[in-house]
């Protein structure tokens, strides 16, 4: 079986209000289920791909400081 996560995940979402999106970001990392963590990251894609080179820097920027 071959499962296309980025183009499931972008169907799913599409056409999503903000609450949708969010309801998914928090019950995702709320579950704690790892096999959720695909899905986040196609999101993280789409957020990175729409920014600008300041957003992408701060975005980076938030991510350095998480790690730390």
């Amino acid at each position: 079986m071959d499962i296309n996560i980025r183009r499931a995940v972008l169907q799913n979402m599409h056409k999503a209000t903000f609450e949708d999106v969010q309801d998914t970001i928090d019950d995702a990392i709320q579950s704690g289920d790892e096999k959720i963590l695909p899905g986040l990251g196609v999101l993280f894609e789409v957020l990175y791909n729409n920014s600008d080179m300041n957003g992408k820097k701060a975005i980076i920027e938030k991510l350095v400081q998480g790690l730390q």
